[in-house]
This record gives C-alpha cells, structure tokens and sequence, in this order.
C-alpha cells in the first residue's frame, strides 16, 4: 500500500469503478454488477475531466466530482455553477488530506471554466465550511394529518382541472414547466433530459429500486400545464378494515398559486389516506396555511441543504437583483485567494442595474467568504451573523443595510438533489 494515494481525473473506462468507490464510499451496500456499474455511469453522465479519484494502487478510495449546473439568483438571472457531488472517502483512507487535495483541484479548475461559484448538497455540516462553503438555502419536510387538517377538496370553477398522467407526458410537459418554476424559484438548478428520463423510469434502474408513480397535473383553464404534483401511496393492512395509509409527495413544482393549491388540496382529498409527508419542500412552502386546521402539519426536519461557495466575486454579486438601490463595500477574507479583498456592490433591483468591483474603499462589513455564500441567495441575515461573530461591523448600521440589500421576500428553495 503507498504512503499517498495518487488523484488523478479518471479515464472513461474507469468510470464503472468511479461509481462502485462513490457507493462504498456512501455505505451502500452489496456491489453492482458490471453491466449495473455501467449503467449507472451512463446514466450520470460522467465527464472524466470533471472526476476526480484518489487511487491507492489500482483501487479508487476516495470519489469528487463535479457537474455543470445552472442556478437561478434573486431577480430571475442565472449562473454557471459547478456542481460538486460524488464526494466519498472509503473509510479505510480518513484523514489523509485526501478530500482538500480533491477540491483544491476542483475550485482551482472551476475558475478556469469561468463559473462564478460552486455549489452542493452537504451530508455532513461540519465538513465544507473549511473550503468557504455557506448553507444557502434550506429546505423543511412536513407530515400532515389528513383529517385533523380538514382541507377543503379541490373544486375547480374556472374551467381548469386535474389529469393523473403517464411518464411519457410527464417527460412531454414537465420540461417547459419546470423551465418556468426554477426561473422564479432562486437556488433551483435546471433539470437535464437524462433528468427527467431517470425520474420517470426511462433510464435503466441499476439498483432496481425505481417504482413507478403517481404523476398528478393541473391545466389552467387554456389547458396549459401550470403544476406537477408527483407522488406514492403505501399499502398497509387495514386493521380493522380501518385504512392507515400514508402518501409521500416526492416532487411539487407549481408555476402559480391557483396550480400549488389545487394540487395540495387534491392530495389531501382522497379516501383511505391519514397521513400525508411533503417530501422536501422550501423552508416557508404555504401548505401548512392551506391547511383548514394549520397545527395539522408538524415539521418532520428543518435543515440546511444547498451551500455555496463564492469564486468570483464581482460576477456573482452583480447577477442578481436587489430589493431597493444602494451600495454596499465588504472586506472578504478566503485563504484561498479567489474572492479575497475588499469589493463595492453599487445595487439595483432592475435586472442587470447592479455592478460589483474591486476598491480600495473602506469596507462596511468583513467575513469570510463562506458567509457571503450564506448571505448571498437572500435566506440569511447579516444582522444574525453579526451577532454569532461571523460578520464584522465596520460602519455602524452596515448590517441591516445589508439586509434591506440582500433578503428577499421569499426564501430560495434549491428543488433537487444533485
């Protein structure tokens, strides 16, 4: 066994044993097959200069790779991220340094791409502060009690209505739909072919584990889809010819209100059901007020979920839109080098209005970059972190300038695992 594991971005005939080191390293267990390994790495899309392995000999034992992404902002925008996902470290090779010679590697060549940031789902919280990751949006799963809520049933009167369909006509309009909801939805990420192919069974399942389910749509009144509601009901005995059954919302995109409560209210309308878990939803999703008896929806989990990283500070903060116009100049502290130094953000709620340079100004505010990508989709408040210690007020009242600048009126919801 060597001292040092080698990392190296893969070959693409080393892609079915990149996706075998990424399930050990996730603890899942039994191996694939072969031909089970290569679809999986067919159906992730596996770009080897964008994966790195760390080799201890022939063996993979620790996974990175990294995705092209494109994020909404505040304001409807969107950026190139680089999405980080497939981070493993078998656990026979902890603590070697081998996950920050991975993204050293990644950041450094998702600057030479030109994407402005970098994001990912973190597993464990403690782990990616220490590259200048901030949690950036949050997401919450409610579990309902049918009947305690008391909603009333769906009963569309302006010519709209509710089809169940297939996955084939799921893969027809869920595309244009959901094109619309991420654009209004800051932190969602647009959704591929292979995407949609693989939510809807079309792509090979190398677990076998995919069950077929149910795909409600909401037409307005025009017949165009504006809400997809997706979901599965379980099958529990009836003791007592009593019906126990829970049914589990997996995706909810919904392009207006009128589709977001019809399709709610649909849900929570059927027969034999009790129960009624969202799956995960944004940290202020309405259901719960939609709800005839609101109590009746208690938080199953409140966490963060998407983090982001700031490279380009200039690129990033001019993207997005402001509440109200105003300048703002922040001292960044990133022992990285990329976004270290002072900035002036000259805002704009029009979009494309705002700008963001390099000063020699003295700063406002000071934090490390990991809080800037906390602070940045509008989820968190600068005044909270002012109090914790993680910003710094140069200029009194600076931390609720950057507030009246930087949240917004709801908070940024990323939909989807990646």
């Amino acid at each position: 066994m060597s001292s040092e594991a080698e990392i190296r971005y893969i070959t693409a005939a080393e892609a079915p044993e990149f996706v075998a080191g990424v399930n050990r390293g996730f603890l899942r267990s039994g191996p694939y097959t072969d031909e089970q390994a290569l679809d999986a790495a067919r159906n992730m899309l596996i770009e080897p200069e964008r994966t790195l392995a760390a080799f201890d000999g022939r063996r993979i034992v620790g996974t990175f790779r990294s995705i092209p992404r494109e994020m909404t902002v505040p304001g409807g925008a969107t950026l190139p991220a680089s999405g980080v996902t497939g981070v493993t470290v078998t656990a026979t090779h902890r603590r070697r340094g081998l996950l920050t010679r991975m993204m050293d590697i990644e950041l450094a060549a998702a600057v030479g791409r030109g994407e402005p940031v970098a994001i990912l789902i973190a597993a464990e919280y403690r782990i990616y502060g220490r590259y200048g990751f901030g949690p950036a949006a949050g997401t919450t799963q409610w579990s309902v009690d049918i009947a305690r809520a008391r909603t009333p049933a769906p009963r569309p009167a302006d010519g709209s209505r509710i089809d169940l369909v297939t996955p084939a006509e799921v893969r027809a309009v869920g595309p244009e739909l959901f094109d619309r909801v991420r654009r209004a939805t800051p932190g969602a990420n647009a959704r591929t072919e292979t995407w949609w192919r693989s939510f809807t069974g079309d792509l090979p399942d190398p677990g076998g584990t995919w069950r077929e389910p149910f795909f409600a749509v909401y037409r307005d009144a025009s017949g165009r889809v504006d809400g997809l509601l997706t979901y599965t009901v379980d099958d529990s005995a009836w003791a007592g010819k009593m019906p126990d059954n829970t049914l589990t919302v997996d995706r909810g995109d919904f392009a207006t209100p009128q589709a977001e409560t019809a399709l709610w209210r649909y849900a929570l309308s059927m027969d034999w059901l009790w129960r009624l878990r969202t799956g995960l939803r944004a940290c202020d999703d309405v259901l719960p007020l939609l709800l005839g008896d609101p109590r009746a929806a208690t938080v199953d989990s409140q966490t963060d979920y998407m983090w982001l990283r700031v490279l380009d500070v200039p690129t990033t903060l001019a993207a997005r839109t402001y509440n109200t116009t105003g300048s703002l100049v922040l001292r960044l502290r990133d022992p990285a080098g990329y976004a270290d130094g002072t900035f002036r953000l000259d805002a704009s709620p029009e979009p494309g209005g705002s700008t963001a340079t390099a000063t020699t100004e003295d700063a406002d505010l000071a934090m490390d970059i990991a809080e800037l990508g906390t602070l940045y989709l509008g989820d968190e408040s600068a005044v909270r972190l002012a109090a914790l210690g993680r910003v710094t007020e140069l200029r009194p009242g600076a931390a609720a300038r950057a507030d009246l600048l930087l949240r917004t009126s709801r908070r940024p919801w990323c939909p989807d695992t990646f």
